[in-house]
C-alpha cells in the first residue's frame, strides 16, 4: 500500500472554504442552518447526529434537531416535517432513515423543497444526478467519495471503475456520478457472475454492498485504488468495511479505512449542501 486515503484529511482541506463560505453570507444576514429530523434513537442516527452537530457547529452552521417518537403516526410525522421544510430559518434537511416499518416516506420525497434537500430525497435533484444537472445536490456519500478521490489526485478519465452495490443511496448515484467525469463504469452486485474477476480488471474499486468484508485480497488488482464505503459491525461488535483491510492494503495502491475514511467526509459535504440552500433560497442560484 502506497498511501492511505484518510477522510479527516479532505474534511480539513474542505473546511476553511466551507468557513469563508459561511462567514460571507453571515455578513449578509444569512445564518446557514441544518435541520435534522430523527424519529427514535437508534444507535447509528444518534452517532450520525454527534457527528453531523459537531461537524456543523465547527462551520459555523447551525443545527436544529427534530425528535419524533418511535410510534408517531403517519400523519403526524407528516405534519412535523412539513414543519420543518416551510420555516425560513432552515436551509438544509437531513431525515434519519430507514423509518420505522409503519412509516411511509414517500409523502415526505415529495415533498421536501428541493433547495433544501441536503442528502438528495426529493426526485427532483435525483433526476438531476442521472441527468448531470449539477444545479441539484447529489447524496452526501457518493459526493463525498467523489471529494476523497479529487483530494488524492486519482485521475477518472478513461479509467476502468467498478462499483459494487447498486442502492440508490451509494451504488445508482456514484455511478453517474463517475460517468460525468468520464470514468468507464461497472456496476456490480453480490448476485453478480465472475464477481471476483470483474474487481481485479479495476483501476478503481469502490466497495458499497453493506457486506462485511466481503472484498477480499484476491479480488482487488495489483496497484488498484480502493474506496470502502461499507459500514459494518463485525461477530465481535467491531466497525469494520466491505472491504478485508488486511487482506488488501498491501495490492491497493491507494485505499480508505474503515473507520476514519469516507464516512468522515459526508459531515462536510453536508454542510457544502446546507451553505449552497441558504445561498441559493435567499440570493438565487
Amino acid at each position: 500500500m502506497d498511501t492511505l486515503m484518510k477522510g479527516a484529511d479532505v474534511a480539513a482541506a474542505m473546511k476553511e472554504g466551507l468557513i469563508k463560505e459561511t462567514e460571507d453570507l453571515k455578513e449578509k444576514g444569512i445564518h446557514p442552518c441544518l435541520g435534522i429530523v430523527r424519529v427514535g434513537e437508534r444507535p447509528d442516527d444518534m452517532a450520525y447526529e454527534r457527528g453531523a452537530r459537531k461537524r456543523m457547529e465547527s462551520i459555523g452552521i447551525r443545527c436544529e434537531v427534530t425528535e419524533l417518537p418511535e410510534d408517531i403516526t403517519q400523519e403526524a410525522f407528516e405534519e412535523a416535517f412539513r414543519g420543518v421544510n416551510d420555516d425560513p430559518r432552515i436551509h438544509g434537511i437531513l431525515l434519519f432513515r430507514p423509518l420505522p416499518p409503519h412509516l411511509d416516506e414517500e409523502p415526505v420525497r415529495a415533498m421536501i423543497h428541493p433547495l433544501k434537500d441536503a442528502d438528495c430525497m426529493s426526485p427532483v435533484n435525483i433526476a438531476k444526478v442521472f441527468s448531470g444537472d449539477e444545479s441539484g445536490y447529489a447524496p452526501c456519500t457518493p459526493e463525498a467519495v467523489m471529494e476523497m478521490l479529487d483530494h488524492y489526485k486519482i485521475s477518472l478519465k478513461g479509467k476502468r471503475v467498478t462499483v459494487i452495490g447498486r442502492s440508490m443511496v451509494v451504488g445508482k448515484p456514484l455511478s453517474m456520478l463517475l460517468l460525468k467525469r468520464h470514468a468507464t463504469v461497472t456496476v456490480c452486485h453480490t448476485r453478480t457472475v465472475e464477481l471476483s474477476k470483474t474487481c481485479r480488471d479495476a483501476q478503481i474499486l469502490v466497495a458499497a454492498a453493506g457486506k462485511a468484508r466481503m472484498v477480499t485480497g484476491d479480488m482487488v488488482g495489483d496497484g488498484a485504488v480502493v474506496v470502502d464505503v461499507g459500514i459494518n459491525v463485525d461477530e465481535e461488535g467491531n466497525l469494520c468495511g466491505d472491504v478485508d483491510f488486511d487482506s488488501v492494503q498491501e495490492k491497493a495502491s491507494h485505499i480508505s479505512p474503515v473507520p476514519r475514511g469516507v464516512g468522515s467526509v459526508t459531515s462536510s459535504v453536508l454542510a457544502k449542501h446546507v451553505i449552497k440552500g441558504a445561498r441559493c433560497l435567499n440570493e438565487g442560484c
